[in-house]
């Protein structure tokens, strides 16, 4: 399978009277034109000029001052460059050296590099140097060079093996594969190689068998390996390799080592054949078209692990669980990951989200939570790596996308179970402190000031039996102002607290500020949350109107008195259950500002004046089907509906079926609009 590119573009650079021209023109005609002028336009090789069927675009470029402009756009654009210099002047492969490489660098052009000694015919032999003598110091410092060679357009010596190494170098590069300086393959290519050979490994014996080893060779090249050249390839490998192959087969070692010996000849079209038969890309990773991954209609909804999914990773857990001590250490989680990129685990967010025993391992209830943080902020990134470690069922049964926040609402209830918590607060409230308590970290006096976002996950036990896991999201004081220009920045969480320093009187004012910028937010937008006020550090001595002051916020806004607590002195109240509690319950404790429930109130009059319209209309229109008590009845039973949450709203799903089984007219449904 080829590389998904389309085309190669190849831009020819050197020195004036190198040969570049004449070297494009003679690929392009397979002859020595007679006249070429100073600068061609650009010339296209068809598809059918290489094997892998990807046609090349050459772009010829005047090294004169006047053009250097022009010369570095072009080698911006390129796939792949040539740098040429001619065999008959040394002078030219010095420049080489000493500037057209460096140019690259100073441009920033990463793309493979191809070194061509042009004008071989007229090399003096006398003073001839091997390329390998001339090349190899010039290669160690440059390794962006993928090949050296030397051609001669006028006798057509080796011209079009230029552009084909041009074009292998861009279809089929080296820098994913092999590092150059230590001459082995990458870690990246490694455990994707480890991945293939555990796939075609069926029986699961650590080694791949003549008939595993067919099969391999059918899949990636259509071809199947005559026993001969089964034991040849075994022969090779062993002599080389000793542990490359045992009585069972050819062993993981060998499997590596083969893919090694294929990059060193330069057959590193044997590696990318493999690698892209089993779905990978040029950065050696999944391809997207094969991660399956459920589309979100609204952005109040969020992605979840299915229970398939969660089934698989409790298997997964035990598998390489060793010392079967109900952790996972470093060293089995990073086994546990070998056959992905890398460990997903390894960096923020993730690094140090979950809690870990004393010993530093993973319990299995932590495993699942970063599972479930991981899905619900990257799903593609968190399929793909269930793919990775060995997730074989259809990738679409992995995820599934709850339902809008907005609709929970309305039900008030809701089917999640994976919540996501905003910590809002000021300086040195105690925001940090409340999710290492939630990680089961020891409390510290030191306070450290947070710059950027911060998550601690971990499940919580319902009172009623259930877990949910909870994932908390520390916004710095700093960062609300960002995070609350995004519109939709509400449409993420299904819970928000705000913390406090119960004995600072400015903590307290600064966090009823960003409650109300929080909660008008919500307003604007649609996305309201449920909220907490929480009175952090209560082992501390309140100032004396702290229990006032708090309790007019919560009043004003209409939600919970504030809840007290101490990290210090471990009496955290039952906080992560309240917690888990106000985002099962979405349509309850969600603050109003002033502004919010003078709009609020604006419609129920604007509502109450459409349905007594509305209504005198039904009465003309239907005295006959509806008599006037029944109406009336209707119309004063739906001033408080509990569908929708609006005072005097009859055009509602539930209040339309009522007014369906008595009759109603054409009219009523155009003229008031559902709100």
């Amino acid at each position: 399978m080829a590389s998904s590119r389309t085309t190669v573009r190849v831009v020819v650079a050197g020195d004036r009277g190198t040969g570049k021209s004449s070297l494009i023109a003679a690929a392009a005609s397979e002859s020595f034109p007679e006249y070429i002028q100073p600068l061609l336009p650009p010339t296209r090789l068809p598809p059918d000029f290489y094997p892998d069927g990807v046609p090349v675009v050459i772009i010829d470029t005047s090294s004169s001052l006047e053009n250097r402009g022009r010369l570095a756009e072009e080698l911006k654009r390129a796939d792949a460059v040539v740098l040429t210099y001619a065999c008959d002047q040394p002078a030219t492969l010095d420049h080489l050296s000493n500037f057209w490489l460096h140019e690259l660098r100073r441009l920033e052009v990463k793309v493979p590099v191809i070194v061509v000694g042009c004008k071989l015919d007229l090399r003096d032999e006398r003073h001839a140097l091997s390329l390998e003598q001339v090349m190899a110091p010039i290669m160690r410092q440059f390794r962006e060079i993928e090949t050296c060679i030397e051609c001669s357009a006028a006798n057509l010596v080796q011209v079009p093996e230029v552009f084909y190494y041009a074009q292998k170098a861009v279809l089929h590069p080296t820098a994913p594969l092999f590092d150059q300086e230590t001459q082995a393959l990458k870690p990246r290519c490694v455990r994707a190689l480890k991945r293939i050979f555990i796939l075609c490994d069926h029986d699961m014996d650590g080694a791949l068998n003549d008939t595993e080893l067919n099969e391999f060779q059918v899949k990636c090249f259509n071809a199947p390996l005559q026993p001969a050249e089964i034991v040849g390839v075994k022969r090779v490998v062993q002599e080389q390799l000793p542990d490359g192959v045992n009585e069972l087969g050819l062993t993981l070692t060998g499997f590596l080592f083969l893919h090694a010996l294929f990059i060193e000849k330069g057959r590193l079209e044997t590696t990318w054949t493999v690698l892209r038969k089993f779905g990978y890309d040029d950065d050696i990773k999944l391809r997207g078209d094969l991660l399956a991954v459920p589309s979100k209609k609204a952005p109040d909804q969020s992605v979840e692990l299915t229970g398939e999914a969660v089934e698989f990773l409790k298997g997964v857990f035990s598998l390489f669980d060793n010392d079967k001590d109900g952790a996972l250490r470093h060293s089995e989680l990073e086994d546990l990951f070998s056959t992905a990129p890398e460990s997903p685990w390894d960096e923020a967010p993730y690094k140090d989200a979950a809690e870990r025993t004393l010993l530093g391992g993973i319990s299995l209830n932590s495993f699942l939570s970063q599972w479930a943080f991981m899905t619900l902020r990257d799903p593609a990134r968190s399929l793909a790596n269930l793919i990775y470690i060995g997730y074989s069922c259809d990738p679409a049964s992995a995820l599934r996308v709850t339902s809008r926040r907005l609709a929970d609402r309305k039900k008030q209830q809701t089917d999640r179970n994976v919540f996501q918590c905003f910590v809002f607060g000021p300086k040195n409230a105690g925001k940090s402190a409340l999710l290492k308590s939630f990680l089961g970290r020891p409390f510290s006096d030191s306070y450290t000031s947070t710059s950027e976002d911060h998550y601690a996950v971990n499940d919580v036990d319902q009172l009623v039996g259930t877990k949910k896991t909870l994932i908390l999201r520390e916004i710095p004081e700093d960062g609300v102002k960002k995070l609350l220009s995004n519109k939709e920045s509400l449409a993420a969480c299904d819970v928000a607290v705000f913390v406090y320093d119960s004995s600072d009187e400015y903590s307290l004012k600064r966090t009823s500020e960003l409650l109300l910028e929080v909660a008008r937010q919500g307003e604007e937008s649609g996305f309201g949350v449920p909220s907490l006020l929480i009175a952090a550090k209560d082992d501390l001595n309140s100032y004396p109107m702290a229990i006032k002051d708090s309790a007019k916020i919560s009043q004003d806004v209409r939600i919970g008195a504030p809840i007290h607590l101490s990290v210090k002195e471990r009496d955290l109240n039952s906080i992560f259950i309240r917690i888990v509690n106000a985002a099962t319950h979405p349509h309850l404790s969600v603050p109003e500002t002033e502004i919010g429930r003078t709009k609020k109130h604006y419609r129920q009059l604007v509502n109450r004046s459409l349905v007594l319209v509305s209504g005198m209309h039904l009465v003309q229109c239907f005295s006959v089907y509806m008599p006037v008590g029944i109406f009336v009845y209707l119309l004063y039973c739906s001033w408080d509906c509990r569908c929708c949450g609006w005072v005097g709203c009859l055009s509602c799903v539930c209040c339309k079926e009522k007014l369906l089984q008595l009759g109603t007219c054409l009219y009523y449904h155009q003229a008031i609009s559902c709100c």
